[in-house]
């Protein structure tokens, strides 16, 4: 008797970008082939996008930050980050998403915005706006911030608050988020009935309220429901507070390990927690950092790998790490390992380069040079080069070994990572039945893009989301709705946080 082949996990391709030059490859921007410097036009973006649904990719996740890397070398010291252009400058990142939905049908774009960025009213407004011209192909990578610059320039002066206060906060702004999208408006509250002359009916929208310690909204929501009914919930950060913050909000999840083993172990324990908490742990999809570096063969594989070293600047691969763990990498001795320190940055960082993480070889020194070098080409993530099969080959082994459901591909030269991406390495996969060969039907919401077009309501949150129940249906009277709404936040989320 033949036995069936097990069918292979399909994976999320999503490409990481950034309104800047220097993402995870500072100094790169010298190579003659690199076009990001050109991150200030539309054609750049437009371009990019065109050839990222040419490789059938579910979305572009853009990254941001909101000040300087201005710890190495002592505070405020923004030199390597200027000279290298580590992330700075950087452009605000919802701006080209319009652009680049214009000349794409399918491609879903996941955009980062922080907590101490803007009042969570205005912000809400910002991301229906996008999901109502995206036609749903929007959604909020939630960062809480981890810069200590940013914090002075938005939060009048102040130093970052602590790094799990951030989380409480953050959590509040979640949650009035949510509430303007999905309580504040019924779905049928739109009516734009000539007849009548109604627009909207008045009795179907309502005020959300809400009284939290740190945000006061009263609403209404200045946006009508957008084609998602709420965009897609992302979350950035592997620390304790990250992934309880994930657990019971995420759709998505963006964790770094530096190896499958110490990967799998954070997406075990992110999927435990969710569990924990009531949901279905396949309802949150995990994405890993991957520099991709492919060639028809090893060996010009390695010759591209080995020149784009040559460009990197590692200067500004220590400004990144200062930014990133809060250390300032300046004050070891180049072979000195680095200790442990609690970090008020990204706390995931601080232990990813300080402690031994699983599948991590024996006798591994995280040196100052050690930890340069590898950030220099790859950044927080890791790096894959190799032919096309070698590198298809490693996608495939951190898939088995850690459970990862995607990837978020960054450029070393941009566009040209990413051409060799579509053109060398994307039919491989698609030839081992890894990822898709086309997109399942003319127009996906970003939900679609991860979730599949299947069930009753696709484009719509799992039943299990806490937030699942705020949304007001159609049908539903205003008087009805604020009885149940009551009972749902009473039941989701006033334990979240006190008075």
């Amino acid at each position: 008797m033949t036995q069936t082949p097990k069918r292979k996990k399909q994976i999320i391709l999503n490409a990481f970008q950034m309104g800047s030059s220097g993402l995870q490859c500072p100094g790169l921007w010298k190579h003659p082939d690199d076009k990001s410097t050109e991150y200030n036009t539309i054609e750049y973006w437009t371009k990019l996008a065109t050839l990222l649904e040419k490789g059938k990719f579910n979305a572009i996740f853009l990254a941001d930050v909101l000040g300087v890397y201005d710890v190495y070398n002592g505070p405020g010291n923004l030199t390597p980050a200027a000279i290298s252009g580590a992330q700075f400058p950087v452009n605000e990142p919802s701006a080209v998403i319009s652009a680049m939905a214009a000349v794409t049908k399918n491609l879903s774009f996941a955009v980062t915005f922080s907590t101490i960025s803007e009042a969570p009213y205005h912000f809400a407004r910002r991301l229906a706006t996008l999901d109502h011209l995206t036609q749903g192909r929007i959604g909020w990578n939630i960062v809480s911030s981890y810069l200590d610059s940013a914090s002075k320039n938005l939060l009048n002066g102040e130093a970052l608050p602590p790094h799990d206060e951030r989380y409480l906060r953050a959590q509040e702004y979640l949650e009035v988020v949510y509430q303007l999208f999905l309580s504040s408006w019924s779905d049928d509250a739109l009516k734009l009935d000539r007849e009548t002359g109604v627009f909207a009916d008045p009795e179907l929208i309502r005020k959300i309220n809400y009284d939290g310690n740190h945000f006061k909204v009263p609403g209404p929501a200045l946006t009508s429901p957008s084609p998602q009914r709420l965009p897609v919930i992302l979350q950035a950060g592997a620390s304790k507070a990250g992934l309880e913050y994930a657990a019971r909000n995420a759709e998505a999840a963006f964790i770094n390990g530096l190896t499958p083993e110490g990967l799998g172990s954070k997406i075990k324990e992110l999927k435990t927690l969710a569990e924990s908490y009531g949901r279905n742990a396949d309802d949150i999809k995990v994405f890993q950092l991957v520099t991709p570096i492919v060639a028809k063969t090893h060996e010009e594989a390695l010759a591209k790998f080995k020149e784009y070293q040559k460009y990197s600047d590692i200067e500004g691969a220590q400004a990144l790490f200062g930014g990133w763990t809060g250390i300032d990498i300046g004050k070891y001795g180049w072979d000195e390992e680095l200790d442990h320190v609690e970090s008020n940055a990204v706390k995931s960082f601080a232990e990813k380069w300080t402690k031994k993480l699983p599948g991590e070889p024996e006798g591994l020194k995280k040196t100052r040079e050690y930890i340069a070098n590898q950030i220099s080409v790859g950044g927080v993530g890791v790096v894959f080069y190799g032919s096309t099969e070698e590198v298809a080959d490693e996608i495939e082994r951190w898939v088995d070994v850690s459970g990862v459901d995607g990837f978020n591909l960054t450029y070393a030269i941009s566009p040209g990572t990413f051409e060799d991406v579509v053109e060398l390495l994307v039919p491989e996969l698609q030839r081992r039945g890894l990822v898709w060969n086309d997109y399942p039907k003319e127009r996906l919401t970003f939900r679609e893009n991860l979730f599949g077009t299947e069930g009753e309501d696709p484009k719509f949150l799992k039943p299990t989301h806490p937030a699942y129940g705020l949304r007001w249906r159609a049908g539903e009277s205003k008087e009805e709705f604020e009885v149940r709404v009551k009972k749902v936040i009473a039941n989701n989320f006033a334990h979240l946080h006190t008075k």
